[in-house]
C-alpha cells in the first residue's frame, strides 16, 4: 500500500470528497459520507508535496517538481490544465477565496500571482521562497518560509509588504492559514502551534445562510442534515461551474417561415414598383415600354424568393425531380411518362 502524502476536503462546494496523493503522484477522490472510491487517477508526474482545492469550483491544483501545476476532476483522468508556473519545483500554492487569483511559490525564489480566467501571469516577486501559503478572504496573502512569515496585501493593484512576523529562533514553520470571520493567523510550527493578530485579513459581515459563526449545536445538527441533502456529485467539478444548469446553444440555423418569406417578399416587390426609371430620349420613353420595364424588375425581385410549394404533392413533385435530374439521359424519357 502507497504511503498517502497529503491530503485535502472539498467542503466549500458541498461535494463530500476527501482527496489525497500518495509517494507516486497517484491522486485518490473518496466519498466520505459512505467510504467508497470514486476515482484513482495516475497523473504521471511522480512525487509531489503540494496540493490545494480552489473553493470556487472544487478543482485540485498538484504543483509538481518540474514546476507544472496541474488540475484535476474526478471524472477525468487527463488533467483540465497544465501550467508551467516555475523553471524549478513548486514549493506552495494557493487560492484566492473568489477562485480567479492563485499564488504559487517556487525554489528558485520567486513568488508569482496569476489570474485563473485568463491563465496569465500577473505579478512576480523576486527574492521570495515561501513554504506555505494562504490567502484571507479580504485577499491577504501570507507566505510563511523559515520562522519568518510576510503578509502581503493587494492595495494597488499589485500585492506589497503588509505586515511581518518573526517566531522564535529555530522554530520551523509549516503550514499557515488565516481563520474565517476573525483577524487571525494561525502558524503552525516544529514547536506546535500560534496565533497572530492581522487586521483586516477576516470578513466582517457574515451571511448566515452560508456561515454563522454563532449557531448554536442544535443549528449545527441541522446544518449538517441539510449538506448531506444538498450533496453535489463528482460530475458538477469543473472549471466554469456557471455552466452547470445551462443550455448548450443551439449550432442550426432556424429557416424563416413561410409567412417572414411572404412579407420579405411583399416589402421587396413594393420597392421594385417604386423604383424611379430614368428619362430617355423621344421613342424610348412611352409609357408602354416604362410599364414592361418595370415588370420586369418586380419579376426579377420575385425570382429570388424560392416559390412555396404546398401540400405532399408537390413535396412528392420535388423529389420525383430531383431524382429524374440525377438520372442518365437515355431514361430521363422513362421518368416524364412516370
Amino acid at each position: 500500500m502507497c504511503i498517502v502524502q497529503t491530503a485535502e476536503i472539498v467542503w466549500n462546494v458541498i461535494h463530500f470528497l476527501l482527496a489525497s496523493v500518495n509517494k507516486i503522484g497517484q491522486l485518490h477522490y473518496q466519498d466520505v459520507t459512505y467510504g467508497d472510491m470514486v476515482a484513482s487517477i495516475r497523473t504521471g508526474k511522480g512525487r509531489t508535496d503540494v496540493m490545494e482545492v480552489n473553493p470556487y469550483n472544487g478543482v485540485v491544483a498538484l504543483g509538481h517538481s518540474g514546476g507544472t501545476v496541474t488540475m484535476w476532476k474526478p471524472t477525468s483522468q487527463a488533467p483540465l490544465v497544465q501550467m508551467q508556473c516555475h523553471p524549478g519545483p513548486v514549493s506552495s500554492a494557493a487560492f484566492h477565496p473568489n477562485g480567479h487569483l492563485m499564488a504559487t511559490s517556487g525554489k528558485e525564489r520567486k513568488l508569482k500571482i496569476w489570474d485563473l480566467r485568463k491563465f496569465e501571469e500577473v505579478q512576480t516577486i523576486h527574492g521570495f521562497h515561501a513554504k506555505t501559503l494562504s490567502f484571507s478572504q479580504k485577499g491577504l496573502l501570507a507566505a510563511g518560509t523559515g520562522s519568518f512569515v510576510q503578509v502581503l496585501g493587494d492595495s494597488s493593484g499589485d500585492y506589497s509588504r503588509y505586515m511581518s512576523h518573526s517566531m522564535v529562533k529555530g522554530y520551523q514553520i509549516e503550514k499557515v492559514m488565516f481563520r474565517p470571520y476573525e483577524d487571525v493567523l494561525g502558524i503552525g510550527h516544529s514547536m506546535g502551534w500560534s496565533s497572530v493578530l492581522i487586521p483586516g485579513s477576516g470578513e466582517p459581515n457574515f451571511d448566515s445562510w452560508v456561515a454563522n459563526p454563532f449557531e448554536t449545536t442544535k443549528q449545527r445538527r441541522e446544518k449538517e442534515v441539510h449538506l448531506l441533502l444538498d450533496k453535489l456529485p463528482p460530475e458538477t467539478i469543473m472549471l466554469d461551474p456557471s455552466k452547470i444548469g445551462a443550455m448548450r446553444p443551439s449550432r442550426r440555423k432556424e429557416r424563416p417561415t413561410r409567412g417572414e418569406i411572404e412579407a420579405e417578399k411583399e416589402v421587396a416587390v413594393e420597392a421594385a414598383k417604386g423604383v424611379e426609371l430614368k428619362k430617355k430620349t423621344k421613342g424610348r420613353n412611352k409609357p408602354s415600354k416604362r410599364t414592361k420595364k418595370k415588370k420586369e424588375l418586380v419579376e426579377n425581385v420575385k425570382k429570388t424568393f424560392p416559390e412555396q410549394e404546398q401540400g405532399a404533392a408537390g413535396k412528392k413533385r420535388r423529389i420525383g425531380e430531383d431524382a429524374a435530374a440525377d438520372l442518365p439521359s437515355s431514361l430521363k424519357r422513362f421518368a416524364r411518362k412516370n
